[in-house]
């Protein structure tokens, strides 16, 4: 049998490489950071979600490492059996303390979180409305769960409320949004969604994984950007972006629904704790966040240098605050090529990012996706700008 799949496999991996779609990987050959060694070559990376340049920081490793000699290397079982450790416990409060919530889970990544919120908290009497953009790790958690599920337009406020019109029969209702848009870079109006949530009596749930720790003014997030904390729910999040850069994730919020969580949710209970080397590090993370403001103000700065540089350039970039900073190539004719071909141009002057296509954008949305770095320096944004200059007059992109 296996015969007849292996040849359909190779057929249609062959047709997605031919419409510049096949997603190959680069390998680092050293620790992640501001540049990065592929193929032996020392290169400028600005596709990393390394938002704060903490991933090799030497503190955040030196806690990692103490923590490795202090507990081990791992506990062999899940939270409720014998995985739950004072480690588990304070990274969890603190986590809480920063985020602005009453309680909070730790997951092996927030995949888990979101694929283990929906299913134990809402059922087939419930609305779930979620917008149309949400995550990958959304959409799939949304399907594990039996409530009635209604999507809104993205970032559409007329639309949501028409949904939450249509909801209103159903017990309870869960808004659902990401905070900040992975692919843009767009944040979300929670504002707004908060408005309308009680309006018509909804909860909020918001995925701030492409923001904890260093968007709003203290790094707490999109709802300390949008001013609603305490009005939101539940957020989702990530130890694996800004906060470090290695794996983890947390679902935080009403200490209600923790605590029902801990009871029900099968990624929770059916997975091995989270690494203790993850917990020390992250923890050092947070106490680097609450001590140091800088690396905020330099993330901010180089955002700006970028963006504005690149729209000076003539590209197709929105105007945005947030580091994701999107070149679109949606003005031009198989965007998906040009998108590969300047990704892998860029490569050999010396920048490292990513052309993204269909599926992970919709058709005829190619972008190269860039992430800036507190950890850049302002000479080193400038070498982007000269690379994607070069690059962008020699693929007809400018």
């Amino acid at each position: 049998m296996y015969g007849n799949f292996g040849e359909f496999l190779a057929s249609e991996l062959a047709s997605i490489r031919e419409q510049g779609l096949h997603k190959d990987e680069r390998v680092l050959e050293g620790p992640q950071g501001a540049e990065v060694t592929v193929g032996g070559r020392r290169v400028l990376n600005f596709c990393a979600n390394n938002y704060l340049g903490l991933a090799s920081d030497p503190r955040v490793v030196a806690a990692a490492k103490r923590t490795l000699d202090e507990w081990g290397y791992g506990l062999s079982s899940v939270r409720f059996i014998c995985g739950t450790t004072s480690l588990h416990k304070q990274l969890e409060k603190e986590m809480s303390e920063f985020l602005g919530t009453e309680d909070t889970i730790l997951y092996a990544a927030c995949f888990d979180a979101n694929g283990g919120v929906f299913e134990p908290l809402v059922d087939q009497d419930s609305a779930i409305i979620t917008d149309q953009l949400n995550h990958a790790s959304i959409i799939d958690g949304v399907r594990l769960a039996k409530a009635q599920r209604f999507i809104f337009q993205h970032a559409d406020m007329e639309s949501l409320e028409a949904q939450l019109k249509d909801a209103a029969a159903c017990r309870f209702r869960l808004i659902v949004t990401d905070g900040v848009f992975s692919m843009d870079g767009d944040l979300a109006n929670l504002e707004g969604i908060c408005d309308l949530a009680e309006k018509y009596d909804a909860m909020v749930m918001v995925d701030d994984s492409h923001a904890t720790g260093f968007v709003g003014a203290r790094g707490r997030g999109t709802p300390e950007r949008s001013g609603v904390m305490g009005r939101v729910d539940i957020v989702t999040t990530t130890l694996g972006k800004a906060l470090g850069g290695a794996l983890g994730g947390c679902t935080s919020g009403r200490k209600e629904i923790v605590e029902w969580l801990r009871q029900k949710s099968r990624p929770y209970l059916f997975s091995n704790s989270l690494p203790m080397m993850v917990c020390g590090a992250s923890l050092e993370v947070l106490r680097i966040l609450r001590e140091d403001p800088e690396p905020l103000q330099r993330l901010a700065a180089n955002q700006v240098q970028l963006r504005c540089g690149l729209r000076e350039l003539g590209f197709d970039v929105d105007e945005g605050e947030h580091p994701i900073i999107p070149v679109h190539f949606r003005r031009h004719d198989n965007d998906a090529m040009l998108a590969q071909g300047m990704s892998r141009d860029l490569l050999a002057e010396g920048i490292y990012c990513i052309g993204f296509s269909f599926p992970v954008v919709p058709r005829g949305q190619a972008r190269i996706r860039l992430q800036v770095s507190a950890a850049h320096s302002a000479e080193q944004v400038q070498r982007c700008l000269d690379a994607f200059a070069v690059v962008g007059r020699k693929h007809g992109a400018i």
